[in-house]
């Protein structure tokens, strides 16, 4: 098995020790992106939706430097600050992901940077 790490100046940098992604055979497992200018490296606060925006922006970005996409992602997790914020992000995730991959969807008690959603992704990769 081996596994490629993948970075993308199109994308945020991580703001730990990890990884953007990781591509490993025919899969690529995409660590969990929040509404960060990939630019200035800042967090971009706004409502639920602009924030979806940039986060699946930022995931496409990832998947893109990885040699996938959004439309080949299998799985996803949701992690929401607010609950109450789900139909709302779920509109804007709904424009980015059309394959309708599997999602789990959780609350957390805090998000780092104090962002609403971060969201992560495993997709299908050419090896």
């Amino acid at each position: 098995m081996t596994f490629d790490r993948i970075e993308t100046e199109k994308a945020p940098k991580a703001i730990g020790p990890y990884s953007q992604a990781i591509k490993s055979n025919s899969l690529v497992f995409c660590s969990g992106q929040i509404a960060i200018n990939p630019e200035t490296n800042e967090f971009k606060p706004g409502t639920i939706e602009e924030q979806t925006e940039t986060v699946c922006k930022n995931l496409a970005a990832v998947l893109e430097a990885a040699g996938s996409s959004l439309e080949k992602v299998v799985k996803t997790t949701v992690f929401l600050a607010d609950i109450s914020d789900f139909p709302k992000m779920n509109a804007v995730y709904a424009q980015f992901f059309s394959g309708k991959p599997a999602r789990a969807t959780v609350a957390v008690k805090a998000l780092p940077k104090g962002a609403l959603v971060e969201i992560d992704a495993i997709a299908e990769v050419k090896p």
